[in-house]
C-alpha cells in the first residue's frame, strides 16, 4: 500500500490476536518491525514467524502497564533503526464483573493496560515522531467505547478513554504532521475470544447484536489499520473507526 513499505513500525501486544496479525500485515508490505510482548520469553513464535517473511525483526520486553518499560522499548527501537514511522498501539486487556463487584485492582489493572499504556505509549513515541517531523499512530480500541456492556463496566469506559484520547492527540499533533487515530472492533475470532464464542448462546447473542450477521476476523481490522497509516488516509485524523458489522447501529 502507497507510503507503507519500508518504513518502522511499532506494535504492542503483538504476541497474539489482532496484534500479531496486524504485525504480520505490515512485515508482508515490506516494513521493519518492531514487536512488543508482555512476556518477551513467551511471544508464541510471532518473532519467528514474522523473520520468516524476509523483514527485520525487534523483539521487545513490553508491560506497556510500566512506563519504565516503555521507555526502554521505544528508547531500544530507535537505537536500532533510527526512528519509528508507524505506533499501533493494540495492547489491552478486560475483566468480567458486575460493576458492584469491581475492585480496585481489577479497575487499576483494567484502566492501566488499556488507557494509561495507550497514553504514554503515544507520548513516548509521540515526542520522537516530533523530532522526526511527522508518523502515524492507531489506538486499537473497541466497540465497548461505544456502547455499553453489562459487566464491562471499566473496559467499556477505558475504551471511550482511547477514543476521545485519539481526538486530543491528533488535536495537538496535527501541526507536527502525525495521525492519530483509532480503530473500535467488535468479537474478533481470536485466541482471547475463542473460549466465549464457543458458548453456543453467547455466540447467539453477539451474531443477533451484528447486522452483517458474523463474527470479525483479524483480517477485517488489520486492513482498516494499515489503510490508515497509509497515504490514502493522509487527511484523516482523529477519526474512531467502527469495525463492528453494524452492532453499534441498533
Amino acid at each position: 500500500m502507497a507510503g507503507v513499505s519500508g518504513k518502522v513500525v511499532l506494535v504492542t501486544g503483538a504476541g497474539r490476536g489482532i496484534g500479531r496479525a496486524t504485525a504480520l500485515a505490515f512485515a508482508r508490505l515490506g516494513c521493519r518491525m518492531a514487536l512488543g510482548f508482555r512476556d518477551l520469553e513467551d511471544d508464541h513464535g510471532a518473532t519467528e514467524e514474522i523473520a520468516s517473511l524476509g523483514v527485520e525483526v525487534l523483539p521487545l520486553q513490553l508491560d506497556v502497564r510500566h512506563k519504565d518499560q516503555i521507555d526502554a522499548a521505544v528508547s531500544a527501537t530507535v537505537v536500532r533503526f533510527g526512528q519509528i514511522d508507524i505506533l499501533v498501539n493494540n495492547a489491552g486487556g478486560g475483566r468480567i464483573a458486575l460493576a458492584v463487584d469491581v475492585t480496585e485492582e481489577d479497575f487499576d489493572a483494567i484502566v492501566s493496560a488499556n488507557l494509561k499504556g495507550t497514553f504514554f505509549m503515544s507520548q513516548a513515541v509521540g515526542r520522537i515522531m516530533i523530532a522526526q517531523g511527522g508518523g502515524k499512530i492507531v489506538n486499537v480500541g473497541s466497540q465497548a467505547g461505544a456502547v455499553a456492556l453489562p459487566m464491562e463496566s471499566i473496559y467499556c469506559a477505558a475504551k471511550a478513554g482511547v477514543a476521545h484520547l485519539t481526538k486530543c492527540l491528533a488535536a495537538e499533533w496535527g501541526s507536527h504532521h502525525i495521525n492519530v487515530n483509532c480503530v473500535a472492533p467488535t468479537f474478533i475470532r481470536t485466541p482471547g475470544t475463542e473460549p466465549a464464542l464457543s458458548d453456543p448462546t453467547f455466540k447467539k447473542h453477539v451474531l443477533d447484536m451484528i447486522a452483517l450477521g458474523r463474527v470479525g476476523e483479524v483480517e477485517d481490522v488489520t486492513g482498516v489499520i494499515v489503510f490508515l497509516c497509509s497515504e490514502s488516509a493522509a487527511m484523516i485524523t482523529g477519526a474512531t473507526v467502527l469495525i463492528d458489522g453494524g452492532w453499534t447501529l441498533k
